[in-house]
């Protein structure tokens, strides 16, 4: 059995122990840090109670399922969509048309009613659910 002198130097130096220091001192920074660092301070805008006053007419659009188109329940060509949305729009210019395509018609009529709000510069927007309820 061999015994191990005392006086040999060792060849190694274990560092795990120093590793495990320097992360515990390293997190330690870093939570006394983010806890000092206050927030910026902006003013941020008080919401207001009023509800809005303004009110712009809302034009309803209905593609039926055999192609025909209504505005506002009233059967109109395109011609007289046209010039119905046009005079709307010189009537009050924040106008906005809901487009409802019932689910059984021809796609192309629905971007056609698309095309023109477009072009004439109307908002509009697609009604996805029943119209009333």
């Amino acid at each position: 059995m061999q015994v191990q002198n005392e006086t040999k130097p060792y060849d190694s130096i274990n560092v795990t122990p120093m590793l495990d220091l320097a992360y515990v001192l390293l997190v330690v920074f870093i939570l006394m840090t983010t806890a000092s660092v206050q927030g910026l301070s902006i003013n941020m805008p008080k919401p207001s109670n009023k509800p809005s006053t303004e009110k712009h007419p809302l034009k309803i659009v209905q593609i039926l399922p055999d192609g025909n188109v209504m505005l506002n329940g009233v059967p109109v060509n395109m011609g007289e969509l046209e010039s119905g949305l046009a005079r709307a729009k010189g009537e009050d210019a924040k106008m906005s048309v809901a487009i409802k395509g019932d689910p059984r018609t021809q796609y192309a009529k629905v971007v056609a009613v698309i095309d023109l709000c477009n072009k004439l510069e109307v908002s509009m927007g697609l009604v996805t659910a029943r119209i009333g309820t």
